[in-house]
């Protein structure tokens, strides 16, 4: 029989040391922790195979810390014990994933029971220990690329390390930004996420670090930025590559001294915060260009790990899309349906040029167009996929010289208005009366045709 570790929470010592010598005197290896957020750390730091846990508790309770382990290892049995048994929180304990119930004062014959109960498979066999799942919590794709993603996210969670997310819009850089914080030992605290491209270089300031009253028109009040929201835990900042020159000065002081002062304050103020940043621009070609700084990129560049575009992980189109599936089956009251073998090959063919947030799109207009009585999919329901303008190439693609030529006499009038915003491309945008994408496309071009010296 393979070694068995049961992870005992409780915050009365007497409990834990019973159980212990208990569950020892069976055979099983035993560990304990005093409360909720100490028995996160252990599940973080070491494999368990089963858990018992008491329902009040300081810090994280039991109903609450069953909620987070079912989030980070789904197939870990949990044992519920309690001195305040009732009917309500036995329900409420089994609807949250709960194997056994136990009342206290309780009998050690009924824990050995509950044991042996939860570590059997139908075949009465002591199951050997799960070890972790093959894909990641809130990402999908069993493909090889996206093994390699699941690998560095369990590698990194860990650890304290910045994270660099790269890939393609749409391609799922908060969920798997996300990933790593919900396998983390800052799991209990809460995920912070900031649109870098939606504010203004002034807004977006204030937004990270805070400002105090009075410190400019309309500060009527001290707020508190995202950076001390997220102390203890894990800042996501979506599209690191659209900040301006000042504020890439700011966040690398801060990720090298840990502290910052609020806009208009004086005070200095300390944060353990765990920074993962996101984009799809070509961080290489901005700090040749002089747009990013090369101490900061290196910074946020610790870790990296690149999303594949689901054009190269076609394999993982069925499964993302019977996810979606259910998921707006569920949110729109439709019976559970599936795909038919004409829509999925359909779905397959298709290359997804907005990648998964388009295939999410198409599958949720699937959904509500097909008849709430028909258990299939059929391709019909699907919205037109060939020749849409999401498929269209770039003019670059189409015509590589027409391009260059077009570029010359853009890319002044880019550089005015980027500079006039202090780079900040949502401004820019609204001054040239640009879409934010279509911008982004014509500087990335620029950078890409801009002469070699």
């Amino acid at each position: 029989m393979p070694e068995i570790t049961v992870l005992v929470v409780d915050d009365e010592p007497n409990i834990c040391a019973v159980l212990s010598s208990t569950l020892a005197d069976e055979g099983y290896q035993v560990v304990t922790a005093s409360d909720g957020e100490q028995a996160l750390r252990t599940l973080h730091r070491q494999p368990v195979d089963l858990m018992f846990t008491d329902v009040l508790m300081p810090n994280i309770g039991g109903l609450d810390l069953l909620r987070r382990v079912r989030e980070i290892q789904p197939r870990l049995p949990v044992v519920v014990m309690t001195g305040y048994g009732s009917v309500p929180s036995a329900v409420e304990a089994m609807k949250g994933g709960a194997l056994d119930y136990l009342t206290k004062p309780f009998d050690l014959e009924q824990v050995k029971v509950a044991v042996r109960r939860a570590l059997e498979n139908g075949n009465g066999e002591v199951a050997a220990p799960s070890g972790p799942a093959p894909a990641v919590e809130g990402v999908i794709g069993s493909g090889e690329r996206m093994r390699q993603v699941y690998e560095t996210i369990r590698r990194v969670a860990n650890s304290r390390a910045n994270v660099l997310v790269r890939g393609e819009s749409g391609t799922g850089k908060e969920l798997a930004a996300r990933a790593i914080h919900r396998h983390s030992p800052r799991c209990h605290r809460p995920f912070v996420a900031v649109a870098c491209a939606a504010l203004s270089s002034d807004l977006l300031e204030s937004e990270l670090f805070g400002h105090e009253k009075g410190a400019f028109t309309g500060a009527i009040a001290q707020h508190s930025g995202r950076f001390e929201l997220a102390n203890g835990s894990t800042l996501f900042l979506d599209e690191i590559g659209d900040i301006s020159p000042n504020l890439q000065l700011k966040l690398l002081r801060v990720l090298q001294e840990r502290s910052f002062e609020r806009v208009g304050g004086t005070k200095t103020l300390k944060v353990d915060v765990r920074l993962i940043a996101a984009t799809n621009r070509d961080l290489e070609q901005a700090v040749a260009g002089g747009y990013f700084r090369e101490d900061l990129y290196f910074r946020l560049k610790v870790v990296q790990i690149t999303l594949p575009p689901l054009r190269e992980r076609q394999e993982d189109v069925p499964e993302l899309a019977g996810h979606f599936v259910r998921k707006y089956a569920r949110e729109n009251g439709r019976k559970a349906a599936e795909l038919s073998q004409e829509a999925l090959a359909r779905l397959t063919a298709y290359r997804w040029p907005g990648n998964i947030r388009e295939l999410e799109n198409a599958v949720e207009h699937a959904v509500v167009m097909t008849d709430p009585s028909c258990a299939l999919i059929g391709a019909e329901a699907l919205p037109e996929l060939g020749g849409a303008p999401s498929e269209a190439v770039s003019p670059q693609e189409q015509d590589p010289e027409g391009a260059g030529q077009e570029l010359g006499p853009v890319a002044p009038e880019l550089a005015r208005a980027l500079d006039a915003c202090a780079w900040n491309m949502g401004r820019a945008a609204q001054q040239l009366g640009e879409t934010f994408r279509c911008l982004r496309w014509w500087v990335d071009q620029c950078e890409t045709n801009r002469p070699h010296r």
